[in-house]
């Protein structure tokens, strides 16, 4: 019973501004296992003065753990990496640039609204520094927008050779240790608690020249 009610309580979420036939579907991939992309990645690179910007489409659903953990009011944190590398053989890769992005979503159940904190630093305690803030009626419209990575800065294009190819690393994951710690430890080991998704190709550095 307890399964079903929570479970009813989700689309109840979801459905916020649409109706429950589009919020059932938006939730037919959740599960409790990890909650890898299924889609293809969507990644461009474009190079702006001199920076190198990244914008990125990421597809992923939240692990049900997560959403009910959310939904009791337990702000989860994720993070996203990216990195840049010149394959070695004679040693190991050298990295070239590297970005890290944090995000924190919250639940608030007297507005029943989603706040989503962006920013380049982790989050210390309750301060958000300089960090993005944005307000979500429907988590479902909160999830689009922390799956969409637009014009993202990771570096001065200077610090790439004209020449040559480099491997593009990106990875989106929960950050189970910003958790309170008993759920930390609850967390550790269980798929069920688990969000990554990563994302490898192969970039000619003379195109962004």
């Amino acid at each position: 019973m307890y399964g079903q009610q929570r479970r009813a309580l989700a689309l109840a979420v979801l459905a916020t501004g649409a109706g429950m036939a589009s919020a059932s579907a938006a939730w037919a991939q959740a599960g409790d296992s990890a909650a890898n992309a299924s889609a293809p990645s969507v990644v461009q690179l474009q190079r702006e003065g001199g920076s190198l910007l990244l914008t990125a489409s990421l597809p992923w659903s939240l692990p049900e753990l997560v959403l009910d953990a959310l939904l009791k009011g337990i702000p989860v944190h994720f993070v996203a990496e990216v990195n840049m590398v010149r394959e070695r053989w004679y040693w190991s890769d050298q990295e070239l640039l590297s970005a890290q992005r944090y995000m924190r979503l919250s639940y608030q159940p007297l507005t029943r609204r989603w706040r989503l904190y962006t920013g380049s630093q982790p989050f210390e305690g309750q301060g958000f520094g300089a960090a993005l803030s944005s307000s979500f009626e429907g988590l479902q419209e909160a999830l689009q927008a922390m799956q969409r990575i637009v014009r993202w800065h990771i570096g001065p294009a200077a610090e790439l050779p004209s020449q040559g190819e480099a491997v593009l690393q990106l990875r989106f994951r929960i950050d189970i240790s910003q958790f309170p710690r008993p759920l930390q430890i609850g967390a550790l080991g269980r798929s069920g608690w688990n969000l990554l998704v990563t994302h490898t190709e192969r970039v000619d550095l003379g195109v962004l020249q």
